[in-house]
């Protein structure tokens, strides 16, 4: 009941997309600024839709952490859910680094494109390197993004392997990187149990780590210590 709830309001909210498309393509043409503030309506809107759809109740702790400027979110990965949870979470739209399949589904690669997500082919590394590059570029103007180093759904509180080279961005645009913890969202999709109605989802922000600040030695085990945080705040639930 609760993948077809996700499935549902996912292309419900498709069929609304078209429309919001073609008021923010006339915006876009008269205020760019005005443009923005209707994304960022739209993608909020559907993060949050998503969420009182499936009946989450989501606890946010260290909001604070989020720096006023531009980083990297670094997030373990549970679930289909983890995008609309952390997207509500942050309050703002934020770049994803997402797999290249998700450029074949309809109207979505078209926001995504607007919200500045970079699609990554992890079976070609030289495509690979032009998505980092590209994240990269739009962190240095001033553009966070998030990435799930794990690359897939871990569908359990026990977290995969993280993928080398997975901070590359952050290391190239000298930007800060919050380790972010999400607990629960397999819970409420992937192993859900059919009685609950609502499940309660946890997401921690980490203070940022200055990466222009660390040494080349702590450059070189960052993913590892990043991973460790998150590791940390699953084990302690």
């Amino acid at each position: 009941m609760k993948r077809f709830l996700f499935y549902s309001s996912f292309i419900a909210f498709l069929i609304k997309a078209n429309f919001y498309k073609i008021k923010y393509e006339k915006i876009k043409k008269r205020d760019i600024d005005e443009a923005n503030r209707y994304l960022d309506e739209v993608v909020m809107e559907w993060a949050n839709f998503v969420i009182d759809s499936i009946g989450i109740d989501l606890e946010v702790i260290g909001r604070e952490n989020i720096p006023n400027k531009s980083c990297l979110f670094v997030s373990n990965h549970q679930s289909n859910l983890d995008i609309p949870a952390l997207l509500s979470a942050v309050g703002k739209p934020i770049g994803l680094v997402a797999k290249k399949e998700m450029e074949k589904l309809p109207i979505m690669p078209y926001w995504m494109n607007e919200m500045h997500c970079v699609f990554i082919d992890r079976e070609n590394p030289r495509e690979g390197l032009k998505a980092i590059n590209k994240g990269a570029e739009n962190l240095k103007q001033g553009y966070s993004m998030a990435i799930f180093p794990e690359g897939t759904r871990s569908k359990g509180s026990k977290m995969g392997e993280f993928k080398k080279g997975s901070l590359k961005m952050a290391l190239k645009a000298k930007v800060p990187v919050v380790p972010v913890t999400i607990d629960g969202t397999y819970k409420s999709l992937e192993a859900y149990d059919k009685k609950s109605k609502r499940f309660d989802v946890k997401i921690i922000f980490d203070k940022p780590i200055e990466v222009k600040e660390l040494s080349r030695e702590e450059s070189a085990k960052l993913l590892e210590d990043v991973r460790d945080i998150i590791e940390k705040n699953l084990k302690e639930k």
